[in-house]
């Protein structure tokens, strides 16, 4: 009886959405379609970094310069969610990957169909994945996460662990690496084609033609993390080195997770430590692409947290949340990418890396809906 109630709802819910929902999101290819294409994408996202993160890094720090100092386009990109002018993780990763903006909470499914009944958008991983390109999702947050969650699954709320890993598991992403998350399961990780990985030695012993799933200890956010785990540079540099061997190219979002988290405690000491870990890992993407070519490498943030100001000559938080002011938006390999100085939207971002990427109407509508693994559906707790 329950199952049919159960069964009904969700065909009155389906019925709605697909009846009175925009069917065709309006396609990107209506923007610009005269970037230059790369083979490659290496789409950094520095969770929680905001321009006076950089700011009070370098004036407390004493340095000249940081790799991020040496991008040619420096422009901003405008954080929001469909529902609210300061979004969070899963909405701010969800327009970095999918091009669309949804709710707070909400990860890689529309605002409007949040629990994806009938269809969800394509996000940048996946697209590389048609394009016949190998993609990986790299983060020193848990594999779970709001921002790897955004380019590796679709669900209603970011809390939805357990779909997350499920989805993830199911999926043609070629890595994922992070920090642990609970529902993970290194038996059912080996029933999907996946390696597990849990330390430096044993991503060192990697070969391509494999599947990777990272679960490190949480400090793999530090400069100089715990004996036996990788640094995100250390991270960076295997990841791409798995990757690069397909001659179509490849994807690779890297997450800096830890500016985001350190800033919400107001730890200036934790948030610089960070972002110098995250500016470490944006030098070498730099170097690969200027030595490689052919390769786009994109830096932004999803929000800022801290509310970080100066005053009276120091930078100091005014927050312990999130933001709605503009973050950096810097691009490598793409001249025509932005202006500098250009201001754009954060869904407008991820569109642009689809055109260079070779796709020019992005976002992308898929349906049916993806296989989901545990998750809270209205009507069923």
């Amino acid at each position: 009886m329950i199952i049919k109630i159960l069964s009904f709802f969700t065909a009155v819910i389906t019925f709605f959405v697909s009846s009175f929902s925009p069917i065709v999101i309006k396609p990107a290819c209506e923007t610009r379609t005269d970037f230059t294409e790369c083979k490659n994408v290496i789409f950094m996202i520095g969770d929680g970094m905001g321009f006076n993160s950089i700011n009070k890094t370098k004036a407390e720090e004493k340095l000249a310069g940081i790799a991020m100092d040496t991008f040619p386009l420096k422009g901003e990109s405008k954080t929001r969610s469909s529902d609210n002018k300061v979004t969070d993780s899963a909405a701010g990763g969800t327009a970095l990957a999918c091009a669309v903006r949804t709710r707070n909470s909400v990860v890689g499914d529309y605002s409007y169909d949040k629990y994806d009944l009938v269809s969800h958008p394509m996000n940048l991983a996946e697209l590389a994945i048609t394009q016949g390109k190998k993609a990986g999702v790299i983060t020193t947050d848990s594999t779970s996460g709001a921002t790897p969650a955004s380019f590796s699954a679709h669900t209603d709320a970011r809390g939805n662990e357990a779909d997350i890993t499920y989805q993830q598991l199911r999926g043609n992403l070629d890595l994922i690496w992070g920090t642990t998350t609970a529902s993970f399961s290194e038996a059912d990780a080996a029933e999907y084609g996946w390696s597990t990985i849990r330390n430096k030695t044993e991503m060192d012993a990697l070969e391509e033609g494999g599947r990777s799933f990272g679960q490190f200890s949480a400090s793999v956010w530090q400069q100089v993390p715990s004996k036996s785990m990788p640094t995100l540079t250390e991270m960076t540099m295997k990841a791409i080195d798995l990757l690069d061997d397909d001659e179509d190219g490849f994807f690779i979002m890297v997450e800096g997770a830890h500016i985001d988290k350190n800033s919400h405690n107001n730890n200036g000491e934790g948030m610089k430590d960070a972002l110098l870990s995250f500016d470490k890992a944006i030098g070498y993407a730099l170097s690969y692409a200027e030595t490689h070519g052919d390769t786009l490498v994109v830096v932004t943030a999803d929000h800022e947290t801290g509310g970080i100001t100066l005053e009276n000559g120091e930078y100091v938080y005014t927050s312990g949340s999130h933001t709605g002011v503009n973050v950096p938006l810097l691009v490598y390999g793409c001249d025509g990418f932005i202006k500098n100085g250009e201001a754009i939207k954060n869904r407008e971002v991820s569109r642009r890396v689809a055109c260079v990427m070779g796709e020019k109407c992005f976002p992308i509508r898929v349906k049916p809906p993806v296989e989901h693994g545990e998750r809270d559906l209205p009507g069923c707790s």
